[in-house]
């Protein structure tokens, strides 16, 4: 018997890159790689192609953000190309609106410089949420730096998606392992900005907080619950279940399950990297990893979009 579906997905995951900021992501890449990347661009830059799975039904929305990754090739956004981005990103989301939702991109590590851009973005443009990088060099989201823009997003009650970013030197070191090995170092930057936020007692200063990290971040997840009875603070738990989302980028029903067990069924959302991981319709993947993660009816709508709502404060 075939698994019910969910009701049409919010993905909470999806990338976009306005034309005006050519894309850098396929420079100095052999051929077949390039012309990935050169595919994923043309993908990126089209609204067309962000909408187009939402007026098929696959989506009940997309939570869109742009990731500085894209086109700066590890350079710093200085704060006028930011308002530019998050006011070309407003005018985009407003076209639909409920079905774009936005979320205001800042380097995280600018200080009151974030900060404020944050607040502009979230009163003044209407974007519902907070994008930065995971780290910065060698600073972590525990950094001082980073303390005016995550507490600006916890004033405002608005989540912040930490997203993951090429730590060196650990990417040239996987560099011979093309897909795995980034995906590892991703992860593994994600993961650690995630315990960075737990043992620099950032959650502890900023009870408000709210942070959504992608599946690759799960080892870090696991970590700080305990796993192998290591936990470094016994409350790590709770915090992970009061402060910590996390995505369900690849759909595999045995880290959702994971996920789940650990965060909750209320932090856990719908998310696929769109259009880099994943450029396919995906409810009827996401039914099936749902069903068989074991969730119900109930809930696998709280992870197709139910939560995403909730946590956005959107209808």
């Amino acid at each position: 018997m075939a698994s019910p579906l969910p009701p049409p997905l919010i993905d909470f995951h999806s990338h976009h890159l306005p034309a005006r900021w050519p894309a850098t992501t396929a420079r100095g890449l052999p051929p077949a790689q390039a012309a990935r990347w050169d595919r994923i661009n043309a993908r990126l830059a089209d609204p067309a192609a962000l909408v187009a799975h939402i007026d098929s039904g696959d989506l009940a929305a997309r939570v869109v953000n742009i990731p500085a990754a894209l086109f700066a090739a590890g350079d710093v956004v200085p704060l006028a190309t930011w308002r530019a981005l998050n006011d070309t990103l407003a005018e985009l989301v407003a076209t639909r609106p409920g079905q774009l939702i936005g979320l205001v991109a800042v380097d995280a590590f600018a200080g009151e410089e974030a900060a404020a851009e944050i607040e502009r973005g979230v009163r003044q443009l209407g974007l519902r949420g907070v994008f930065v990088d995971s780290a910065r060099g060698e600073a972590l989201l525990d950094a001082p730096e980073a303390r005016p823009a995550l507490q600006a997003a916890a004033t405002l009650g608005v989540p912040v998606f930490v997203h993951p970013v090429n730590p060196q030197p650990l990417t040239r070191q996987l560099a011979r392992y093309p897909n795995l090995g980034t995906l590892l170092a991703r992860g593994t930057v994600n993961a650690a900005t995630l315990v960075a936020l737990i043992e620099g007692e950032v959650f502890d200063t900023l009870p408000a907080l709210k942070v959504v990290v992608t599946t690759l971040a799960i080892g870090g997840v696991l970590l700080a619950r305990g796993y192998l009875g290591h936990a470094a603070r016994p409350d790590a738990l709770s915090l992970l279940r009061r402060h910590v989302h996390i995505d369900t980028m690849g759909f595999d029903p045995a880290l959702i399950r994971i996920a789940v067990e650990t965060l909750g069924i209320d932090n856990v959302l719908a998310g696929s990297d769109w259009p880099i991981v994943n450029d396919a319709p995906i409810r009827d993947r996401a039914a099936a990893a749902f069903a068989a993660a074991g969730l119900d009816e109930a809930a696998a709508a709280q992870v197709a979009a139910g939560n995403a709502r909730r946590l956005l404060a959107i209808a």
